[in-house]
């Protein structure tokens, strides 16, 4: 069995290999390209091959591939997706202008209304029909006006529109209407991309479910074209291995469906990252986590409470500031990583970010072209980063050329030496990802004292003690493979599906009807999800399902998710949910009013399937200090509190489990290099993992 985990970065693709033989017998394999942003297949097919030629195996025996991608996510940052048209019920036409009639900055003067300013579906391409469903049975009120459907669609073939989203008022409850009318553009546009708004979220609140689905069509057509270059690509090269997506909620998913709804693609890069944490995490015998991706491009950010990943609140799930009503892994970014630009603005100010350098010309030592200072520069102006082992020795890189960048665009203009400027450049980005990783959880009532922070990715190392400092975190953990945490994030992940049916039920006083009538909901939604994991070939004894009922009080805005028991939902069940959503209240809000009557709002049944999952050997056992074994040379190397001091370098990949190396010292591997400044003590874990913490006499 060979199976291989592809994440895509804004600067860097990267790769893991895992080949298992007939007698159990596993080999790992690691390996990092430059992203190509015009295409990212390109860069994905070239990694594969060439990890392929590394491992020593074919390309036509790999049999999985899992693939995680930031191609919809920029889509909608970028703003040039498809020109979207939407049908919609009569009277409703301006729904996704309107939305909520919420302020973005309630006291700005100069606030910005993106659903406005830049709106996924102009006004002109938002038609509306005669059809009427009413609540709350779902009854027709006014049949759907099917050649004015048909007209609507003909005008938009005229205007050569490249998809078309369905969105009729109370689908959730009926979506007869919906599907005819997506039968019939269909017809009339054969080549369009076409959705409605019932099967991207069945859910109810009729803004966030059309802009839920507006989005959907915004991103379909290149999403999906992305996705056939891939498999185009693929098969080209000789892999015919089957292609799984990582999605936002954690989980993964066929091609086919991530083509028909890439709206749960959006969070598909970062989400790899997060699984890979917890997996390391489990590894390293820590469950409370604090994950910080620090990439090329932006820092990833997210929080894992006793071993579990956190799913954002319904009400939270957004992209760009517009709803998106789909499960996603509660993960904040910022533009901060190695290719983050340095400058002084206008004012005089001195900033890093979020403008990125990206692969493209890259960073100054790159010697692509690229001449403004990064954050990448600012390391190897301060002896962090060895030209001989970046990337391995993989890509060449000139220090001079950093040391100029650093020189002439921020020392000279702020009247600062080299070395201070750059010190100031990583004292800023640290802040900016302090704060970033204090409003993910301090903000939301975490301590982060009792967790660890995880960083990874190429850069996360490189500033992982200094955040940890920062943040008061207990200690820092650099996976045994930081660069490509997220890759293997892929490799131990399960398929993942979640269907939908929003039925309000408030949980007193029902009687046994009532509760017969959510019952048979899960159990038509099981239905569904049992028959998209048997669509995937898993056998039925294979296949696991979670009921959830996302509840709030009666009166309430919006809801927390509550896992409902299994077995027939009974009045003991609707108890049983009722005191789970009151634990759950008191944990996100320190209260519950628990003589309030609650309310199901939405019904969720998840899918999923164990996987196959990536196994790595326990390292033998070392138990030395600095091993003279492991290490390299020495070279000046400042740290942040302004110090040059002798620092020897040290292989990563000759380390043993319960080795320790003291600062201050410099890990250098292929895909990442680890700080450990004067101070700190570094104890490798029994599968490589590295746990950072302050010497016993500095502590």
């Amino acid at each position: 069995m060979i199976r291989v985990g592809v994440d895509v970065g804004g600067t860097f693709t990267d790769l893991v290999l895992e080949a298992v033989d007939a007698a159990g017998g596993q080999r790992v394999y690691t390996h990092k390209v430059p992203s190509t942003a015009a295409d990212q297949s390109v860069g994905v097919v070239q990694g594969v091959v060439e990890l392929c030629r590394i491992a020593g195996v074919d390309p036509g025996q790999v049999d999985a591939l899992f693939h995680g991608t930031t191609v919809a996510t920029n889509i909608v940052i970028e703003r040039n997706g498809a020109e979207v048209g939407m049908i919609t019920t009569k009277g409703f036409r301006d729904i996704l202008h309107m939305g909520r009639h919420k302020r973005p900055h309630n006291f700005s003067l100069q606030f910005d209304v993106p659903w406005q300013s830049a709106p996924l579906i102009k006004r002109r391409n938002r038609i509306a029909v005669s059809e009427r469903i009413l609540p709350p049975d779902g009854r027709i009120e006014t049949k759907l006006d099917e050649a004015e459907v048909e007209r609507a669609a003909e005008l938009f073939a005229e205007r050569k529109l490249d998809a078309v989203v369905i969105g009729f008022l109370f689908s959730f409850l009926n979506n007869e209407h919906e599907l005819r009318a997506k039968e019939i553009v269909q017809r009339v546009m054969p080549d369009a991309f076409v959705c409605a708004s019932s099967e991207v979220v069945n859910t109810i609140r009729e803004y966030e479910r059309f802009s839920s689905a507006a989005m959907n069509a915004y991103i379909g057509p290149r999403t999906a074209r992305y996705l056939d270059n891939l498999q185009r690509r693929l098969g080209e090269a000789g892999v015919n291995a089957y292609v799984r997506m990582m999605q936002s909620n954690g989980g993964v998913s066929t091609v086919e469906q991530a083509s028909r709804n890439p709206v749960g693609l959006l969070l598909s890069g970062p989400a790899g990252g997060v699984i890979g944490g917890r997996w390391t995490g489990e590894a390293c015998g820590q469950n409370e986590i604090i994950t910080i991706d620090i990439g090329g491009t932006s820092a990833d950010i997210s929080v894992i409470r006793g071993g579990d990943l956190t799913i954002k609140n319904p009400r939270d799930t957004e992209v760009a500031h517009l709803p998106v009503l789909v499960p996603m892994i509660d993960i904040d970014a910022i533009g901060a990583g190695g290719g983050s630009i340095a400058y002084v603005d206008s004012g005089g100010a001195f900033r890093v970010g979020p403008r990125s350098a990206g692969a493209e010309p890259g960073p100054a030592c790159y010697g692509k072209g690229g001449e403004e200072p990064t954050v990448t520069d600012a390391q190897v102006v301060l002896g962090r980063l060895d030209p001989e082992h970046f990337l391995g020795g993989g890509l060449k890189i000139d220090p001079a050329l950093s040391e100029r960048a650093i020189r002439e665009r921020l020392a000279e203009p702020l009247g600062l030496s080299v070395r201070d400027a750059a010190l100031g450049v990583l004292k800023i980005v640290n802040n900016n990802m302090a704060l970033a990783i204090a409003s993910n959880s301090v903000a939301k009532g975490i301590d982060p004292r009792g967790y660890s922070l995880m960083a990874f990715g190429g850069a996360g190392p490189l500033h992982g003690v200094a955040l940890g400092e920062m943040i008061w975190a207990k200690n820092v953990i650099s996976p045994l493979h930081p660069g490509i945490t997220a890759a293997m994030g892929l490799l131990v992940t399960e398929p993942r599906y979640e269907f939908t049916q929003s039925a309000l039920t408030i949980l007193e006083g029902q009687n046994d009807n009532a509760f017969a009538a959510v019952g048979g909901i899960f159990d038509r939604l099981r239905a569904e999800a049992a028959a998209q994991l048997a669509a995937d070939g898993i056998a039925p004894g294979d296949q696991t399902f979670t009921r959830i009922a996302e509840c709030r009080y009666v009166g309430q805005g919006f809801e927390l998710r509550v896992e409902v028991p299994d077995g027939p939902f009974t009045a003991d069940t609707a108890r049983e949910v009722q005191q789970r959503f009151f634990a759950i209240h008191r944990t996100e809000y320190g209260h519950a009013f628990e003589d309030q009557p609650v309310q199901m709002v939405t019904l969720r049944v998840i899918g999923t399937s164990k996987s196959e999952t990536l196994r790595l050997p326990a390292l033998p056992k070392g138990g030395r200090n600095n091993p003279s074994e492991a290490a390299l040379y020495a070279r000046p190397t400042t740290f942040d509190d302004g110090q040059t001091l002798p620092t020897p370098r040290f292989d990563r990949m000759k380390l043993r489990a319960e080795d320790t190396i003291t600062g201050p010292a410099v890990v250098v591997q292929q895909n990442s290099t680890t700080i450990v400044p004067p101070g700190f003590t570094a104890t490798v874990m029994k599968l490589g993992d590295l746990v950072i913490s302050r010497s016993r006499a500095e502590a």
